[in-house]
């Protein structure tokens, strides 16, 4: 696996290569229509050690219309039943919270960004100098979104469920070529939850290869194993839906994280970077203790000054302060220099 490039920085935190991964709370519908609700979330999610706080920012006016024909309708899983435009009315973030929400994340010191879902909110958002732009799977195949995105000159994270290859690299282009700058790809699948089975983690390395940008996670798994899981195989950044209490309910409480799990997920993706080391095979520092346990050659039964070493004499047994055990052959049928008693660690000084 190829390392990334470390090329981003968001609101001064440098992500990939050689960091520490970078974890991302989703605010998304999980403020279940109050503004007091979603600043509590945005406080538990700093308490538990997020690094940053994503809000999504759309109207059910701005990405549908109030429509009832069939194929405003969602058929089967989660929402199965239910209407586009209801769904998002519900889930949206009103625009008109977005000032006491970036002005909590000033408070709190956390960063905070957003998800615009079509160019107005863009332009919106502008007004409120956020430090990154992520641009959701859903929107990626969006080119003119993309472009706008591109021109703020903001660092963007760009998820990739449900695209092809042939999207991904569409989208990307269009995104250099729009003077898009800084480039953080998340693998995603756009499963709600997505089985772990199906996560397929082993794209994270290759899609980082491709494209030559520091590579994440966007988990919509239940709990916290895949997300960490996936620091192993290169993930710089992990994303996961954020609530106070699953129970409360709402459209993505079912598969969101909860404050204890949160903090879980922050330890454990830290633990996995931590434990990735440089892969360089200098011994480890924990190991020097060890080292005494190790095998050498020992006199085992006292040798007398001008006496031949033999099998019976000397040893290959632990602890490991005498000569190597590669050494034995060349000790054995050789001469005692002084005499020397059992228990000794047998060196070249005492070698004729």
């Amino acid at each position: 696996m190829e390392l990334q490039q470390v090329n981003v920085e968001i609101a001064g935190r440098r992500i990939g290569a050689g960091q520490p991964p970078y974890v991302v709370a989703e605010l998304s519908a999980n403020h279940g229509g109050s503004l007091d609700r979603a600043l509590g979330v945005m406080e538990a999610a700093k308490a538990a050690g997020a690094d940053a706080i994503k809000l999504q920012t759309y109207t059910a006016d701005t990405i549908t219309i109030d429509y009832d024909g069939p194929d405003f309708r969602i058929q089967g899983g989660l929402w199965d039943g239910r209407r586009l435009y209801e769904l998002y009315e519900e889930a949206h973030t009103p625009w008109d919270w977005h000032a006491a929400l970036f002005a909590k994340g000033r408070e709190l010191g956390i960063p905070v960004f957003s998800t615009p879902f079509d160019v107005s909110a863009v332009d919106f958002l502008e007004g409120f100098d956020l430090p990154a732009y992520k641009i959701a799977s859903f929107e990626l195949i969006d080119l003119p979104l993309v472009r706008r995105i591109a021109a703020t000159g903001k660092p963007v994270i760009m998820s990739t469920g449900m695209a092809s290859p042939e999207e991904i690299t569409e989208s990307v282009e269009t995104f250099r070529a729009a003077g898009g700058g800084s480039l953080v790809l998340l693998h995603c699948v756009s499963g709600y939850p997505t089985p772990v089975e199906q996560a397929n983690l082993r794209r994270i390395p290759r899609l980082a290869t491709e494209f030559g940008c520091p590579v994440g996670l966007s988990d919509h798994t239940l709990g916290i194993d895949v997300a960490i899981a996936s620091v192993a195989l290169g993930a710089c950044l992990v994303e996961k839906h954020f609530t106070l209490r699953r129970a409360d309910g709402g459209p993505d409480s079912s598969f969101s994280l909860e404050p204890n799990e949160l903090r879980a997920l922050v330890r454990g993706t830290k633990a996995v970077f931590d434990a990735l080391g440089t892969g360089a095979p200098a011994r480890a520092p924990v190991e020097k203790g060890s080292m005494a346990f190790r095998r050498s050659i020992y006199v085992v039964r006292d040798v007398g000054a001008g006496e031949s070493f033999t099998a019976d004499n000397v040893r290959i047994i632990r602890p490991g302060f005498g000569l190597a055990p590669r050494e034995l052959p060349k000790i054995l049928g050789r001469k005692a220099r002084r005499a020397l008693a059992r228990g000794t660690a047998l060196t070249w000084d005492a070698v004729e």
